[in-house]
């Protein structure tokens, strides 16, 4: 009831204002379970994505979202909870990972669809990065449930990273066709078959998505990026403070 009503208030409101475009909606199925793998832009791409299908889409978050004590925390709460965003424990053996694959294969044996980003974390700047072997393989092999490739267009100009107010442009959406790894089940422990179809759906993902793909993690661009922006601050400082010792 409250996904509905969430549906039917941020989603019909989404679709009203930024009309997003979307191509291959009839290859996710009426019913059934199926795994939704998508490249991730922006922080939006969560609730676009929902907001143009008939069925429920269950993504995953951080625990945090769903434990902040106040006021603030209850609604944070109810909000994730509403757009059928499930906690994930961070705090186990080998952290959100694990949990996040746990919380896959009971959406996808409730006959569910799953939303993951292999990307594990936004783009830092619109391009593809490589997909991570775990979740997303290890659910589909322990699972046998088809993956549907999802390319995300444009959601990172809506609201890029310091702006407070989004943009009001069309966004798209390109749904391809399901894949069918049925002949790795059971297969969820070989890291080569994880990285494997992993691989294979990356490449689905950036056909539909026209990105540039880029062959390490998003983390690592990510990591590569703030030593950089580091370092330029570092030789700046450096460069005032031997003009201002030079001026002396």
């Amino acid at each position: 009831m409250i996904y509905g009503a969430m549906k039917f208030s941020l989603g019909g409101s989404l679709k009203l204002a930024f009309r997003p475009w979307v191509e291959g909606l009839e290859n996710v199925p009426a019913e059934g379970p199926a795994i939704l793998a998508s490249n991730h832009l922006s922080f939006s791409d969560s609730f676009f994505l929902p907001a143009v299908l008939d069925r429920k889409v269950t993504f995953i978050a951080k625990a945090e979202y769903f434990t902040t004590p106040g006021v603030k925390g209850r609604m944070t709460a109810a909000f994730f909870k509403g757009v059928g965003q499930l906690p994930v424990d961070r705090s186990g053996a080998r952290g959100a990972g694990e949990a996040a694959i746990r919380a896959g294969i009971e959406v996808i044996e409730g006959g569910g669809l799953f939303g993951i980003y292999p990307e594990g974390t936004r783009s830092p700047d619109g391009r593809l990065y490589r997909g991570k072997p775990g979740g997303l393989a290890r659910v589909a092999l322990a699972t046998g449930a088809p993956v549907i490739p999802v390319a995300m267009i444009d959601t990172e100009k809506i609201q890029p990273p310091g702006k407070v107010l989004p943009k009001l442009m069309r966004p798209g959406i390109r749904i391809g066709k399901p894949l069918d790894f049925s002949r790795y089940q059971g297969m969820e422990g070989d890291r080569f078959i994880l990285r494997s179809v992993t691989d294979e759906v990356m490449y689905e993902i950036m056909k539909l998505s026209g990105q540039e793909y880029v062959d390490i993690y998003a983390t690592a661009a990510k990591r590569q990026l703030a030593d950089a922006e580091k370092a330029a601050k570092e030789a700046v400082k450096a460069e005032i403070a031997a003009r201002e010792e030079s001026g002396a």
